[in-house]
């Protein structure tokens, strides 16, 4: 299992929460997702090494910004 961790921002509430999880869950490998719009952390926990690029376009695709931590 590898664990991959991102700071987002412009995430207020649940619903942002919920539309990260909706990306970034349908990228293969993926696990299980821990994200907060209060700490603004993003953590994908995943079979194998992500690309970081395809989680970042996944958050993009949101309507978020996203950094590797």
């Amino acid at each position: 299992m590898s664990t991959s961790e991102y700071q987002v921002s412009g995430m207020s509430c649940g619903h942002c929460e919920v539309a990260i999880r909706g990306e970034v869950s349908q990228l293969p490998g993926v696990e299980s997702i821990d994200v907060s719009a209060q700490t603004g952390r993003l953590v994908v926990h995943s079979t194998a090494p992500l690309d970081d690029a395809a989680v970042l376009a996944a958050v993009d695709e949101a309507g978020y910004q996203a950094v590797r931590a």
